[in-house]
């Protein structure tokens, strides 16, 4: 059913009132009964036409649901410019400020110094798929550290005291893939929690930035990130 507004609920309340209104008024006018009666008939009669017209009649309700559906799409379309200008807004600010450009992701807390030369007991390669043992969220490792970088009050909380030594084995960073629906999109984790998958490919909004490819095995690293792991 169409919107009805305060002006026009204003409208209708005095048309529903206009009768009884009206018919007091007649009994003040006209020198008798029968002309009385013949101006209340005329006033009902208008009122009912106008009435019918506004409220009645199958065209102004037609109308009236034109303009609300007008006035919907007019709403749609502003969100949509707005959601538009946001967008181009947030790239071109990206752009400028050089968000966009291949480099290692902020959360990780990245070294940007050569893994070279890598220990033989790092079991992983940078580009590896992997699944958590414990917590079976999939992803793919960007990083490794050959003990935790993470500052010691964070290890302390994160590993109970009889794990405590996982602090000095290796770690990975690992981008998370989306399609688990996990609610974390990076991890650093030992390396005795993960082991490596083949054929699975990840979904994550950095991978651009870290991989160039997939090859079915292990993805590809983009120049930079080959510079900073070149035996992985």
């Amino acid at each position: 059913m169409p919107h009805i507004n305060a002006a026009a609920l204003v409208q209708l309340s005095m048309l529903l009132f206009a009768l009884p209104a009206q018919y007091f008024i007649s009994q003040w006018y006209g020198t008798d009964s029968a002309e009385r009666i013949q101006i209340t008939e005329r006033l009902v009669i208008a009122s009912w036409s106008i009435s019918t017209r506004s409220y009645l009649s199958l065209d102004a309700w037609a109308d009236r649901f034109k303009l609300l559906l007008s006035k919907t799409r007019t709403c749609l379309y502003v969100e949509l410019l707005i959601l538009h200008f946001r967008n181009w807004y947030y790239e071109e600010n990206k752009t400028r400020s050089g968000h966009n450009k291949a480099k290692p992701h902020s959360s990780f807390a990245e070294t940007t110094h050569v893994h070279s030369p890598k220990p033989e007991y790092i079991k992983f390669h940078v580009g590896q798929v992997i699944i958590h043992k414990r917590f079976g969220y999939s992803g793919v490792i960007v990083g490794w550290d050959v003990k935790a970088t993470t500052p010691e009050e964070q290890l302390q909380s994160r590993y109970p005291p009889a794990k405590q030594d996982l602090k000095y084995t290796p770690h990975y960073r690992i981008l998370i893939n989306k399609a688990n629906g996990f609610g974390k999109s990076t991890a650093y984790v030992p390396e005795e929690e993960i082991t490596i998958i083949m054929g699975l490919e990840v979904y994550h909004p950095d991978m651009e930035t870290y991989f160039s490819g997939y090859d079915g095995s292990k993805y590809i690293m983009q120049p930079w990130l080959k510079r900073l792991y070149p035996h992985d």
